[in-house]
């Protein structure tokens, strides 16, 4: 779909900033009547170059657009729409002292907007530059590619407003902001995270085609409308000047679209000149300059909200004195010390902005003043950055630093456990016999040993019946012709939550195997674990065989998911990492004591 574009490209890529094409009355677009193809367009790149006539010095009476001054809001609100804005200006205390800044550090606390995001500023900009030039009317359906704060905004406002709302953003994005979208009655459609934005697959790809599809439809066009930065210049910038008594030395803000800090840096160029903007713009993205900065051969990234793949026409780079690049783990661990020390429930992307911040302030001294923008709120993200699970599943956290109760085994080593001697049985003995012994003494397992006390492998109930049903054994058979033979035998390994480095196969398992005494469940300590294993799928960490008795596999039945046999592939695991079981997982499902793990070929060391 896109690849036709580049005949019509130069109909198609017109700036919305452009004096001329606007009436005066609106921010958005209008097109000019000669141009009818572009109407025709498939779509709009959001990366065409800007032909803004701003310039620093020139006179507001100049601007072909029209700007909204502040004006302070009546006691009773018509609705919701009207409390957009006027957020608070805190002071950062406790992270200024630890990171030993001398300047004051300030933060503007955008996630008090009502729809939780600085978006809802342009998203109402937006639609209301719409509105006054005739473009959006009743009844009209409102389409917007985006990370999910804009969308928030736009629903927000088609809610009160009464328009149809259609929000198309990557699949990376969190379930908070698609269930919220759904509340406020927005159609969602998901894309491709890797897409290329000029990808037909991609969230702008798919937004062209739906609005090519659906009569009386809009594309807003966060990337290009120049009511996105203009929001900012007009309000956000003259708030923090108020906020600030006219005094700020350095604004840092993190950046997507490009709008919050083309609009504010405007602005603060003109009314303090002397004041530096910084940029935070994540690894991975090509937002920052000079180029240098964005080569890496990362290309993903967790924070949601910043950083892009092409440059958007919003975006004046010109008016950034300097750029920071930044993590998803700094990101995130700035974003929690927000939220823990300072008690500011914000986002990741703050968390960027924050550690941007840190950085570039050093240069300041005592007297002077930085304001970091925090653009969105925690409630985005409850079941990502703000979740111990998650972040211990992406490597943003080490498991002894997740400030949890640990079970009383936790720093024992397994010989130090006070286990009874496990059921064992010798090869000779036949399939039909172990089964029996295993029914009468309510295992479901056992290891196999010969005369001489040497582990040869283990044998499982639940592939006994399996590999009967199958006609592969006989009850007569010994059991030695069916015992699981790869395992690897834990001697003086510290228990759950201590690392070990054994030497280990392809594939291998290893087991550690004890009896749970009847009395009590306490030493029940099976912590089942997975790990993909790369094409060929992956493997449960529990005896398949178990299935064939109609007993849960504890990873697929964890999961909602039903087991699939030998080698099962738990394809709900993907690739996040390992997936636990806790202790209180196990002992619901009354497992038998055992300790098994299958790993990924080649991996020398986990943590169990």
């Amino acid at each position: 779909m896109l690849s036709k574009t580049s005949q019509a490209e130069e109909g198609c890529s017109e700036c919305p900033h452009l004096s001329g094409v606007h009436s005066g009355k609106g921010g958005l677009e209008e097109e000019p009547p000669e141009d009818k193809e572009a109407n025709e367009c498939l779509w709009i790149r959001p990366d065409a170059p800007s032909r803004c006539s701003w310039q620093l010095g020139s006179l507001i009476a100049d601007s072909p657009h029209h700007h909204a001054p502040s004006t302070k809001a009546p006691k009773i609100l018509p609705d919701i729409l009207q409390n957009i804005g006027d957020t608070p200006m805190v002071k950062i205390n406790k992270i200024r002292k630890k990171f030993g800044l001398k300047c004051e550090l300030l933060a503007k606390c955008e996630f008090f907007n009502p729809g939780g995001s600085v978006k809802d500023r342009i998203a109402v900009r937006m639609i209301e530059d719409a509105e006054r030039a005739g473009i959006l009317k009743p009844g009209d359906t409102i389409i917007e590619p985006t990370s999910g704060n804009t969308g928030i905004g736009l629903a927000l406002a088609a809610a009160v407003k009464g328009y149809r709302c259609i929000i198309v953003m990557p699949e990376k994005m969190s379930m908070e902001k698609v269930d919220v979208l759904r509340a406020l009655g927005a159609k969602i459609v998901r894309t491709p995270t890797n897409a290329r934005f000029d990808s037909p697959e991609s969230h702008v790809g798919v937004a062209w085609r739906l609005k090519n599809d659906i009569p009386n439809s809009h594309i807003l066009d966060q990337y290009r409308n120049a009511s996105n930065p203009l929001a900012h210049y007009d309000t956000t910038a003259e708030e923090i000047l108020q906020q600030c008594d006219g005094k700020v030395d350095m604004l840092v803000i993190s950046a997507g679209t490009g709008g919050t800090i083309t609009g504010i840096g405007r602005k603060l160029k003109e009314k303090c000149p002397g004041c530096r903007i910084v940029g935070v713009d994540p690894v991975g993205s090509i937002l920052a300059e000079p180029e240098e900065l964005n080569q890496t051969e990362q290309t993903a990234y967790e924070v949601e909200g910043i950083g892009y793949d092409f440059v958007p026409t919003v975006l004046d780079r010109k008016v950034v004195d300097k750029w920071f690049k930044s993590n998803d783990e700094e990101s995130f661990t700035f974003a929690r010390m927000l939220i823990s020390q300072e008690g500011l429930l914000c986002g990741g992307s703050s968390g960027s902005a924050m550690a941007g911040a840190v950085k570039a302030a050093q240069e300041l001294q005592e007297g002077q003043r930085c304001v970091v923008i925090l653009p969105d709120s925690v409630r985005n993200y409850m079941s990502k950055f703000l979740s111990d699970k998650w972040m211990l599943q992406k490597g943003f956290l080490k498991e002894e630093d997740v400030p949890t109760k640990k079970p009383w085994w936790w720093h024992l080593r397994v010989q130090e456990l006070s286990l009874q001697a496990p059921l064992t049985v010798l090869p000779t003995v036949t399939c039909e016999h172990t089964m029996e012994i295993l029914h009468e003494k309510g295992f479901d397992q056992a290891p196999v040993v010969d005369e001489s006390g040497v582990i040869l492998g283990m044998v499982t109930l639940g592939n006994m019946l399996s590999s009967l049903l199958a006609g592969k054994i006989r009850p007569s058979d010994e059991v030695r012709k069916i015992i699981y033979k790869q395992f690897q035998q834990l001697a003086e390994l510290k228990a759950k939550g201590q690392s070990w480095r054994p030497q280990l196969t392809p594939k291998s398992v290893f087991c550690y195997l004890h009896q749970r005494p009847s009395h009590t469940s306490r030493d029940t300590f099976l912590q089942g674990i997975a790990k993909p294993l790369g094409p060929a799928g992956l493997r449960c960490c529990q005896d398949p065989g178990l299935s064939t008795q109609g007993l849960p596999c504890p990873v697929t039945e964890m999961l909602g998911q039903t087991c699939q046999g030998p080698c099962c592939a738990c394809s709900a695991l993907g690739t996040e990492g390992p997936v636990r079981m806790e202790e209180t997982d196990v002992l619901q499902r009354g497992t038998q004591a055992s300790l098994f793990q299958i790993l990924p070929a080649g991996e020398l060391g986990t943590t169990i």
